[in-house]
């Protein structure tokens, strides 16, 4: 059977973000065939200046501006407005992530792009959204995790608040800024009129935090720092075999069953104590104990393995490198490579969903700085003259 055109194909972005939650939007609009047009100023998105570096350019960079187009423009000047304001005329998406404010003064606000294409889906990231009492603060991942109440339940039981180790603002706001672009689009599509989304990093945390909002919402009592431990159910947790960690998941009686008759326990779940999860959790610290005894016998292959037989969910804690090597990983294709134009073959980690009736085209390498500059306003050139003789 013929595979279809990438999802996206024939949408444009006009992309003013830098950083990382505008970046990462428009990277994955860009994976499934959106054409997305970076416009930098003449330093460069700030990110082009993180390490570690590869052929005088950043990694960091490169991971999250794939598959897009650069162009520099200076947006103070009366000329880079107006090419801005042209480019926005062919484009069907606008994504930025400046402070509240500042896209106004720039001229490349919503008011005046609606004004040029009414059907244009704009999308401002920021920290705090574009209204409220905080709007005006600056704000950086670890602010938006601060904010939002992440970092107070995320730690080892007895210590201080702990930052999630990825920039998961910055992440949870790009990937609610795609959603929410491709469903204003859809109503664009329909109505022939776009609109502004304001996509916050402390709503989008606060948004997906559903355990901890279930239980002050519905009982008032707040969430605390537990560990890798979780909150209703129990055993699910870390634990120690005899060379390394493990994770162990158990969220029902069934499956608290199997898992003692895999440890050679059967009568644990008859103990008034582990009959039900909300009794299992009540004595958590017990079970822990009894299951600590059973994995430090063992290597975490041979507790995995025993596990997977008896259909627990159970597994290593890999490292990083572990993460990406293993089978698994490597069957899914996760990391594909690219050519890059002074950093040779770069390996690149796109949107990870398998379109598996769509073509997806292989991934290219993020830009260098003003790459593709010529090339575009000579499209925009054509384009205009275009129109220009279709009025005439």
């Amino acid at each position: 059977m013929d595979q279809l055109p990438p999802p996206l194909a024939g949408i444009r972005v006009l992309d003013f973000t830098r950083m990382l939650a505008g970046p990462f939007c428009t990277a994955l609009l860009a994976d499934v065939g959106a054409d997305v047009i970076k416009v930098e100023g003449k330093e460069g998105d700030d990110a082009r200046h993180f390490a570690p570096r590869r052929g005088g350019e950043s990694a960091y960079f490169m991971l999250i501006n794939r598959n897009k187009r650069s162009l520099t423009l200076d947006l103070k000047s009366a000329e880079g407005k107006k090419i801005a304001h042209d480019l926005a005329a062919t484009c069907d998406i606008v994504v930025e992530n400046f402070k509240p404010g500042v896209a106004a003064r720039l001229g490349v606000d919503y008011e005046t792009l609606s004004a040029i294409n009414p059907a244009i889906v704009y999308a401002s990231i920021s920290g705090f959204g574009q209204s409220g009492p905080f709007s005006h603060r600056p704000a950086y991942d670890i602010i938006a995790q601060a904010m939002s109440g992440i970092m107070s339940i995320n730690g080892p039981v007895g210590a201080g608040p702990t930052r999630v180790g990825e920039s998961i603002g910055d992440l949870v706001a790009g990937l609610h800024a795609t959603w929410s672009i491709l469903a204003a689009l859809n109503g664009s599509r329909r109505d022939g009129k776009g609109q502004h989304l304001d996509i916050a990093m402390v709503d989008s945390i606060l948004s997906i935090m559903i355990t901890a909002l279930s239980q002050y919402l519905f009982t008032g009592e707040v969430p605390t720092r537990i560990g890798n431990a979780n909150p209703i159910s129990a055993p699910l947790d870390s634990f120690e075999a005899k060379d390394g960690g493990l994770i162990i998941a158990v969220a029902n009686d069934s499956l608290f069953e199997r898992l003692a008759r895999a440890m050679d326990m059967p009568e644990l779940p008859q103990d008034p104590r582990f009959e039900t999860d909300i009794a299992r959790k009540a004595n958590e610290a017990a079970l822990k104990a009894i299951l600590e005894g059973w994995t430090l016998r063992r290597s975490v292959e041979e507790v995995v393995a025993k596990l997977e037989a008896a259909s627990v969910p159970a597994s290593p804690i890999l490292s990083v490198d572990q993460a990406i090597s293993n089978e698994h990983a490597q069957a899914r294709g996760l990391v594909k490579m690219a050519d890059h134009p002074t950093a040779a073959r770069i390996p690149v980690v796109t949107q990870p969903v398998q379109f598996l009736g769509a073509r997806i085209d292989p991934p290219r390498a993020a830009p260098l700085l003003g790459q593709h500059s010529a090339e575009i306003l000579e499209e925009l050139r054509r384009a205009i003259a275009q129109d220009v003789a279709n009025h005439a």
